[in-house]
């Protein structure tokens, strides 16, 4: 079977994987914002496009985290499946998304506030809001840290 060329590397695959199953299995995740140097970071609930490019998040227009990322694109995103218990040090594992986001409109905004809720059904209300806007992140790389120190950065492609 051939891979098409906007494929991730064969070799990317089972870690792919596991970045995917992290994003299933975790509910919250880190989003880390800044504007004039200094860094911010915020609690969101995210789901992730099918093909890892995207994650959405909602946030209401009158937040920190939403002028921090309309003046300041540039944002991470941390998720992780980590217990709070000693052992975590060496088996969770933690995946870091570097991208940019935006809040998106129109078509765009409805496709992908549909994909949110599909993973995040309590959250209706809340999107409901008129103030609360749909986020959308396009990732460049996802880094992995698994087993204290093993470290897989895969950059997505566009």
């Amino acid at each position: 079977m051939e891979t098409p060329s906007n494929a991730p590397a064969p070799s990317h695959a089972p870690a792919l994987e596991t970045i995917r199953n992290l994003f299933d299995s975790q509910d919250l995740s880190v989003l880390s914002t800044q504007r004039n140097g200094q860094p911010y970071a915020s609690l969101v609930a995210v789901t992730v496009t099918p093909d890892l490019k995207q994650i959405i998040f909602l946030t209401p227009e009158t937040t920190r985290k939403y002028d921090n990322l309309v003046a300041s694109p540039r944002v991470a995103i941390l998720i992780n499946n980590s217990r709070n218990q000693a052992e975590d040090i060496t088996q969770a594992i933690s995946v870091t998304a570097t991208g940019k986001a935006f809040p998106v409109t129109g078509e765009e905004k409805s496709q992908l506030l549909a994909l949110y809720l599909s993973r995040h059904p309590h959250m209706k209300s809340f999107a409901d809001d008129p103030t609360t806007a749909v986020v959308c992140m396009t990732v460049n790389a996802y880094i992995m840290v698994s087993q204290f120190q093993t470290v897989v950065e895969i950059k997505v492609e566009s």
